[in-house]
């Protein structure tokens, strides 16, 4: 269930070169980096720049609305997972990889 983000909760919030506004709240970030993907803590500011200047931009094979973000930053491929709402969206998760997934490429730098 998809609740309304209050200001006061959002924890930060990023526009990609497709033109959404991506967003996350304090509370998910930190169940991402808690219990998702712990060695993304203190990785936010390299999640931000993946999400405004990605390398490349992929579609979900399993979701259309789902679109991977990618980063090669300090020897690291940075992945930045996004659903798109319209002009909106908002983070799933964020993690380090050692590949692209497979999926339409809708964006390269």
């Amino acid at each position: 269930m998809r609740r309304e983000m209050i200001k006061s909760e959002l924890y930060f919030e990023i526009e990609t070169p497709l033109g959404v506004i991506i967003r996350i709240t304090k509370k998910y970030w930190d169940y991402i980096i808690r219990i998702k993907h712990k060695i993304m803590a203190g990785k936010e500011e390299i999640v931000k720049t993946t999400l405004a200047k990605p390398d490349e931009v992929r579609r979900s094979k399993m979701d259309k609305n789902v679109f991977l973000y990618y980063k090669g930053e300090d020897d690291k491929l940075y992945c930045a997972v996004a659903r798109h709402e319209g002009q909106g969206g908002f983070l799933i998760t964020a993690y380090i990889t050692n590949k692209v997934k497979e999926g339409e490429i809708v964006w390269t730098k």
